[in-house]
């Protein structure tokens, strides 16, 4: 028998469990909503649970009516729901659950550290935006301004202040710019390899302008390509529709030269200075967006024997999850628990990046934002690559 089911079979209505004879449905969303909030703000520790298609009668007893399969059709998305109406976030998760020969439905909901939940935009009359309930034994209480205010109080004497967090990058002391090497990008071998067409191209032209044979193309195609690489006939859109194929054709290479032979590796440091752990930390690195500044998706692949293979899964998982945006890269990276006092490294493995000479003697920000479960407030800041 599953863990929920267990808890279905042998749980009681308390002040981390609730009972309902029926689905919520379309017609039940206030109620829900209500429901979720209360147990959300219930002062147990550890998960809460709602657990729908059990009554209970006057004598106690249990009995299982049990739900409909099209409860759990995502109609109505019960995440969705507490989503766009509770703040903060809560974590819930719902699935049937047969016991008995019987389905009914659990509704888990994490354990619940950033109290107060309320309600984050009006759903009814009687649902307004700033309600707050929590659960007292088997009933929903509607909070006022006292208790609100106790457990605001409580959420700060228990978190860690954003003034107490400090990012950067490593050294004896933790700096906040870091010098970075910048290369001539063409010398990439997508480049390269451009160069060398555009010549041919070149050379087919002038025989065409003195009407003389194939001789000047041979010979230099020979000093481009060597010896050992023989000539080809082709014509100048033969050779332009190689071109563009030289980014797809070249990436390998080109990803090794930027991110292996010529890479920047970019750790960070998270030192916190408060008097206990940031727990469930995560940090996000907004960076410039330029074609002069190059930085890995992945870990480039290893050459070996005339090709390109990939690295381990085990590595890839290591590295940071770098995504495209409109207007920067993010980067992103979920950490452990961060102890305090002690100069913590951000990245399994180091961010790579790549800067061309194009960008040289210029200094560019990076935005970062650290969150975590008991932060008050994310500590955002700024650092500076300086090219």
């Amino acid at each position: 028998m599953n863990r929920l089911a267990r808890i279905v079979r042998s749980a009681t209505p308390s002040t981390a469990v609730k009972f309902c004879k029926h689905a919520y449905g379309k017609s039940g969303i206030e109620q829900y909503l209500r429901d979720v909030i209360s147990l959300a703000n219930a002062s147990v520790e550890g998960p809460r649970y709602i657990i729908t298609g059990i009554e209970f009668d006057a004598k106690g007893r249990k009995h299982m009516p049990g739900v409909g399969r099209e409860d759990f059709s995502g109609k109505p998305a019960y995440q969705s729901l507490a989503n766009e109406h509770i703040e903060p976030p809560v974590r819930i998760r719902y699935e049937p659950v047969t016991v008995e020969g019987e389905r009914v439905g659990v509704f888990e909901i994490g354990d619940c550290q950033d109290r107060p939940y309320m309600m984050r935009i009006d759903y009814s009359e009687t649902l307004r935006r700033g309600d707050a309930y929590a659960r007292i034994r088997n009933n929903a209480v509607k909070l006022g301004r006292r208790q609100l205010q106790a457990l605001f109080e409580k959420k700060f004497q228990d978190s860690v202040s954003a003034a107490s967090i400090e990012v950067g990058f490593p050294g004896e002391i933790i700096h906040k710019d870091l010098n970075v090497m910048t290369h001539s990008f063409a010398k990439l071998p997508s480049a390269v390899a451009s160069a060398k067409l555009h010549e041919l191209i070149e050379a087919k032209q002038r025989v065409a302008v003195t009407a003389t044979n194939t001789f000047l193309q041979r010979l230099t195609h020979a000093r481009l390509f060597g010896s050992d690489c023989p000539y080809e006939e082709r014509s100048s859109d033969e050779i332009l529709e190689e071109m563009r194929q030289l980014e797809h054709r070249y990436r390998h290479n080109d990803n090794h030269f930027l991110f292996e032979e010529r890479a920047t590796l970019v750790q960070m440091v998270l030192l916190n200075q408060g008097n206990e752990e940031l727990r469930d930390a995560s940090l996000t690195l907004a960076l410039p967006k330029h074609e002069a500044f190059r930085v890995a998706t992945e870990l480039p692949r290893i050459p070996r024997d005339d090709d390109f293979i990939e690295r381990t899964p085990g590595e890839q998982a290591g590295y940071p999850s770098v995504s495209q945006c409109e207007n920067s890269l993010q980067v992103s990276v979920k950490l452990d628990a961060i102890e305090p006092g002690v100069p913590t490294e951000v990245f399994d493995l180091p961010l790579r990046i790549c800067v061309g000479n194009e960008l040289e003697g210029r200094r560019v920000s990076i935005q970062y934002a650290l969150h975590a479960h008991n932060l008050r407030t994310a500590a955002r800041g700024q650092l500076r690559l300086v090219f």
